[in-house]
């Protein structure tokens, strides 16, 4: 009879894996693996120059998702597994130069010193159409893998192959070639070969057709619906980062491009493959089932497909933003979006769709061409706004001296903006939550905010229904009860008599030291000093602020009222438009402006997923 510990022991030499955890995916953590970094071969020679303007379409534009690696499709389970361990070998340490057909490294293309001059201005180096130092340098700063020249869109036919001199000018794929690589996948299969995974398709769904993708009147390709879903593959993960700094930080890109478009983007870890938008994976060499092959360490770290997915290089070195060193992972990803959002390389300082990486500065964020470009396809955030005001506060200069400051604030439900004027866009990170920035106001929907300021008061009050709160500018919070012995919040009869409440909005006017209350069509001037109404008041919006052009008023049941401090200027913000009340002696006092969308008076006001509030930037 075997004793239970003999029988334990033998259990365990039979079945030595049963009770083994089994990590999810050896990319889970960096301390699993040992990474051997080889340095991509460096663009020194005529010939390895031109494989390269060759490869970014600076000899020929080139038709991006239709382009070879090796002149072979994705590899299947078949041909992985039948592979012997040499073929492997072969194939997963293949130099950056044997990427192309053979033909071209032989003779130089006559179209060689063209391609080299076109480079060379694009990249602002002194055009000579020779191969010189600084565009070798050039050509050896790690780069996106998608070429800086493309196949316009709506000219994607296939072109003939055809020989000029010798140099052969290789074909595009075939579009059944074309439409088995771009098909996605339901589920997966992981063939591991020498601690390498490939994610290999175990069945193909149908493309989704691209007219359902389309975006209606856009310039170029766009996605037509505003919530996109994206999802870091599980097969996919980096070695050099943990799998929550990686999604924290392709939440953050994303973001950053909801920022400023009226797009969302939502990760999500449950749904079927096939309705997600944008996938995006790690991987090395023949990585992903993807068709393009990465090189070693120093030259691509990422590519992507417009509408499509993206895969960063593995063998570069990520790192999180605040890193000195490395390839910033933000950085990269925020440019990869962009091409999956319809952007092209742009040759321009401080864009983040240049083609080469330039280390980040302490606040790499997108750039006004960026944002440009990137609204001629989506178009520019709108909606209406609870109230719109210049926040008035005291902070200590260097010298400890109390010094006022002001800044602009959108709310939007439970939400707000900070805007900075000085750059015409709202400040980098927001939206915020109320409840977040504004310590004891409502947390959404607020009605109105007041500014009263003389040469002895000050007072700042937040207006929702009947009642209202006095903010303590100094402490950044609410009073629950002030110096005067006020408990808050407090009804707006109690503090305003015979202003009963709700409002739509309140301004105080410097001019003639009114505060002006309105609501539905009717506006009612309120003495601070008398504490009573004004006499004759209330009166028609329309009276008081008559239109400059006839017609053209928001007449009533206004958003919000308030004086700029940046534009010297009274506006009247209704919907998506905003009146300014004219300054002019040719025109009547108080007349308001035609008026302008708001979008193109404050730029980029924009929602997020709400997955996405309260990211910190670094």
């Amino acid at each position: 009879m075997i004793r239970a510990l003999d029988f334990l022991s033998l259990f365990f030499l039979v079945f030595p894996i049963i009770f083994a955890e089994r990590s999810f995916h050896p990319r889970d953590s960096a301390e699993r693996q040992s990474k051997t970094e080889v340095q991509v071969r460096p663009i020194v020679t005529p010939r390895s120059a031109q494989r390269y303007l060759w490869k970014y379409g600076w000899i020929e534009p080139v038709l991006w998702e239709s382009r070879p690696s090796h002149g072979k499709p994705t590899p299947t389970v078949e041909n992985v597994i039948q592979s012997d361990r040499t073929n492997q070998e072969h194939l997963e340490n293949t130099p950056f130069d044997s990427e192309f057909p053979t033909d071209i490294g032989l003779t130089l293309n006559p179209r060689f010193s063209g391609a080299l001059h076109r480079f060379q201005e694009a990249n602002k180096l002194v055009v000579t159409g020779k191969l010189d130092a600084a565009t070798m340098k050039a050509m050896n700063v790690p780069r996106c893998g998608v070429p800086d020249r493309k196949v316009p869109e709506g000219e994607e036919t296939q072109p003939e192959d055809h020989e000029e001199n010798g140099s052969t000018i290789p074909s595009n794929l075939n579009e059944s070639e074309e439409d088995s690589r771009d098909t996605h996948q339901e589920s997966t299969e992981d063939v591991q070969e020498r601690g390498q995974t490939l994610s290999l398709p175990a069945k193909r769904l149908v493309r989704r057709k691209r007219s359902q993708l389309l975006k209606a009147g856009a310039k170029t390709t766009a996605f037509s619906k505003h919530t996109l879903k994206w999802r870091l593959l599980g097969e996919g993960y980096s070695v050099w980062l943990s799998k929550e700094q990686q999604r924290y930080i392709l939440r953050l890109a994303f973001r950053m491009w909801s920022e400023v478009v009226p797009l969302n983007f939502e990760e999500d870890l449950f749904s079927p493959a096939h309705l997600i938008d944008i996938k995006l994976g790690f991987g090395t060499r023949r990585h992903l089932g993807c068709s393009q092959l990465f090189d070693d360490m120093g030259r691509e770290f990422a590519h992507a497909w417009q509408l499509g997915d993206i895969h960063f290089n593995d063998d570069e070195h990520f790192v999180p933003p605040n890193s000195e060193h490395g390839i910033s992972l933000l950085k990269v990803a925020v440019h990869e979006i962009g091409h999956v959002l319809g952007l092209s390389h742009m040759n321009l300082l401080g864009s983040v769709m240049q083609p080469n990486y330039i280390p980040v500065n302490e606040k790499m964020e997108l750039d006004l061409n960026d944002r440009m470009a990137i609204q001629k396809i989506y178009g520019k955030c709108s909606g209406r706004f609870n109230t719109v005001f210049d926040w008035v506060h005291q902070e200590p200069d260097d010298l400890g001296r109390q010094v006022s400051h002001y800044n602009t604030y959108f709310f939007r439900r439970s939400w707000y903006w900070r805007y900075e004027n000085s750059s015409n866009r709202t400040w980098y990170g927001y939206p915020q939550e109320l409840k977040v920035g504004w310590e004891g106001i409502p947390h959404a929907d607020i009605d109105a905010f007041l500014h009263f300021w003389t040469k002895k008061k000050r007072f700042t009050f937040f207006f929702k229904g009947k009642l209202y709160w006095r903010y303590d500018d100094l402490n950044d919070k609410t009073y629950r009860q002030d110096p005067e012995g006020h408990i808050y919040p407090r009804l707006i009869s109690d503090g305003f008599p015979g202003i009963s409440g709700p409002i739509d909005t309140v301004f105080y006017d410097q001019r003639d030291h009114n505060i002006y209350f309105f609501h539905g069509r009717n506006v009612t001037a309120f003495g601070m000093e008398s504490q009573k109404v004004v006499p004759g008041y209330p009166k028609a919006i329309e009276d008081l602020f008559p239109a400059a052009k006839s017609g053209d008023h928001p007449k009533g049941n206004l958003d919000s009222v308030y004086f700029s401090f940046s534009h010297k200027a009274i506006f009247f913000i209704k919907g998506s438009y905003v009146w300014n009340v004219a300054t002019s002696d040719d025109l009547p006092y108080n007349s308001l402006l035609p008026h302008r969308l708001i979008n193109e008076q404050w730029k980029d006001i924009c929602d997020v997923h709400p997955s996405m509030l309260s990211m910190p930037r670094r």
